[in-house]
């Protein structure tokens, strides 16, 4: 499937999580977890299991992305790791979030890559939500 159009079939809750070490994550994933691999490859591992999918991104996917230095600077509890609320509007979340004080790492914006339109919001404990919905490109 197509990473859009994977994007857009996500529904409820779901976990990006970032790896340095995609091989060794896989080892992880497959061999302890014992998750199945819905796909591989140098980039991105898609995992189903216990009733949820979830997805382990190689670092460098998120070259371009405020996350990545954020995880790496290992400064605050929840780094490299993305709780995303699928069908969540990003743009009225993010309204929220800052009316509040919390911090908008990123967007919202669209993601074509995904096919979502997404926001990163940090809460109090430092964990970095993504409320995320589909779009269609026009």
């Amino acid at each position: 499937m197509a990473p859009p159009d994977y994007g857009r079939s996500l529904t409820g809750f779901s976990v990006n999580l970032l790896s340095p070490d995609l091989p060794r994550a896989l080892v992880f994933q497959r061999d302890v977890l014992q998750a199945e691999i819905l796909h591989q490859d140098e980039d991105l591992l898609i995992l189903r299991g216990y009733g949820s999918n979830w997805m382990v991104h190689a670092d460098h996917t998120y070259d371009q992305h405020a996350l990545l230095a954020d995880t790496l600077a290992e400064t605050r509890r929840g780094a490299g790791i993305e709780l995303r609320l699928h069908g969540c509007d990003p743009d009225a979340t993010a309204a929220r979030a800052q009316q509040h004080g919390f911090k908008l790492l990123d967007g919202p914006r669209d993601q074509p890559d995904h096919g979502l339109r997404e926001a990163h919001i940090i809460d109090a404990d430092g964990y970095v939500w993504v409320p995320d919905v589909p779009f269609i490109e026009a």
